[in-house]
């Protein structure tokens, strides 16, 4: 039986096909194979976010009334998708994190003394091959040509 989630992961509750019908209800008549059909690319997962259904209730509104009824439907629900409340995660020596505030002292003195590397066409290969050199340098890493 799938579940939904919503704010707290322990918190999951089973999905009631019936109640999120008549949720759409107010703003469309949607018919349960519709949903059914807009819900079969979730299939594969046990638990699905309350955004997810939001989302689904949004184009079947949409196609069904139109864009005011969407807004609606949206306005009531938006408090589930959180917005600006994403972090940023960057791949740091192995380790997808947001920030490395949680990080110990010999974690962040790794993080530090990585050689960054870029892609900049605005400058030739000489003054690319001193800046890296520079850098290992100033960091105390060998670095082969």
């Amino acid at each position: 039986m799938k579940k939904i989630l919503y704010k707290n992961p322990n918190d999951a509750e089973a999905f009631d096909l019936k109640r999120f019908e008549k949720s759409l209800a107010k703003y469309a008549k949607v018919s349960e194979k519709e949903i059914k059909e807009a819900l079969a690319e979730f299939d594969q997962y046990e638990t699905m976010h309350v955004s997810c259904l939001v989302e689904i209730g949004m184009k079947l509104i949409g196609e069904k009334a139109g864009d005011k009824a969407m807004k609606e439907y949206f306005d009531e629900h938006e408090v589930w998708f959180d917005e600006g409340k994403f972090e940023r995660l960057r791949r740091i020596t192995g380790y997808l994190v947001g920030t490395l505030d949680r990080w110990n002292d010999a974690k962040k003195a790794e993080e530090k003394a990585r050689v960054k590397h870029c892609v900049n066409s605005s400058i030739d290969d000489a003054e690319r091959l001193a800046a890296l050199e520079t850098q290992a340098m100033e960091q105390n890493v060998a670095y082969a040509q």
